[in-house]
């Protein structure tokens, strides 16, 4: 048996799908996978999933098992360096504020804002953990 290698897929909770929708698809460009509303929204990325799911639909069933989260959850996103620039005129042309710019010992620098439902979301060339950039 190998050892894990990668994250296929990760999620957020957000209490408000048409907000994240914009938020997600819209504003950030991610392609839905599927979606169900009121309950969830799958955003595919290159290899992996974003799941978005509203708390209210997920903490009271049974297959899958229940899960949630309260409070602001994390996620990052791979964007090369060369483009956090672009990125961050994208977002603040659509009033979503720079929350943070982090420029890490490794090399590479991070943008911070938060998507409608208080969740931390980063921008962040792979240079901050020592991976290659793609792209």
């Amino acid at each position: 048996m190998r050892p894990l290698a990668r994250i296929l897929e990760t999620c957020l909770y957000v209490d408000d799908l048409v907000a994240a929708r914009r938020f997600y698809v819209e504003l950030l460009g991610l392609p839905v996978d599927s979606e169900r509303a009121g309950a969830f929204l799958f955003l595919r990325l290159d290899g992996a999933m974003l799941l978005l799911f509203d708390p209210r639909a997920t903490a009271y069933q049974t297959s899958p098992p229940a899960h949630g989260a309260v409070g602001p959850g994390h996620v990052c996103f791979a964007v090369p360096e060369a483009e956090l620039d672009l990125w961050r005129a994208r977002l603040e042309a659509a009033g979503v504020g720079i929350e943070h710019e982090q420029h890490w010992p490794r090399g590479g620098r991070s943008l911070y804002v938060r998507d409608p439902a208080g969740n931390s979301v980063e921008l962040a060339s792979p240079r901050i953990w020592g991976f290659a950039e793609r792209g």
